[in-house]
């Protein structure tokens, strides 16, 4: 049950991907975000801090650097 899929982009669209979803059916279907600064900012800033922090919380965040991507390795610096 493997499947191999090609994306393409509107024309007049541009920038990265951020999500795509998949499953059996429209019902069922999965969402999963690509590795990008702004979704790893935002997935670590929900975990780090999450809605129900101080505005001074949310000024002292780590700065997150997506430094290198490949398809079995991420890295991240954190400032």
């Amino acid at each position: 049950h493997n499947a191999a899929v090609g994306l393409a982009k509107a024309p007049g669209s541009s920038g990265p991907w951020e999500k795509f979803c998949f499953g059996l059916d429209a019902s069922a279907l999965q969402e999963r975000l690509f590795v990008s600064e702004d979704n790893v900012d935002g997935f670590l800033g929900a975990v780090l801090c999450p809605s129900t922090c101080s505005q001074s919380a949310l000024e002292s965040r780590p700065l997150i650097e997506a430094l290198d991507v490949t398809e079995d390795r991420i890295q991240i610096r954190l400032k």
